[in-house]
């Protein structure tokens, strides 16, 4: 089965190394909550609002041992009036045997209110 895993970070500068930091970070709470491996990895999606466009995120993927030939795309947020602000989006496509109900999507800093309902 082929499971979507969210996350969502947001970042306080449009800069290369804070985009890249915060990307990896979600990244690596994303793999570690969900005990995925790249090899599951059919494919990854990031946008970013359109504040953000120093750097492609896709960047932090590749600091990940083992994430070197995952496929990943990315693109820009719609611009929705009043949204989340400074936000980077990920959603994984992994090969899984875990429920909808044991995946663990990751929501970080003001990403959080996002999805409160997912909050533990």
């Amino acid at each position: 089965m082929i499971r979507g895993v969210r996350g969502a970070i947001t970042v306080e500068e449009n800069n290369e190394a804070v985009i890249v930091s915060a990307t990896e970070r979600m990244m690596r709470e994303l793999i570690l909550q969900n005990e995925v491996n790249a090899e599951d990895v059919a494919s990854v999606f990031i946008s970013v609002t359109n504040d953000l466009d120093d750097v492609f995120p896709a960047r932090a993927l590749r600091q990940i041992d083992g994430w070197k030939h995952v496929p990943v795309m990315c693109m820009k947020e719609i611009p929705v009036k009043n949204s989340l602000k400074m936000c980077i989006r990920v959603m994984v496509h992994v090969n899984t045997s875990k429920s909808q109900k044991e995946i663990n999507h990751i929501y970080l800093e003001r990403a959080i209110a996002l999805r409160p309902d997912l909050q533990s």
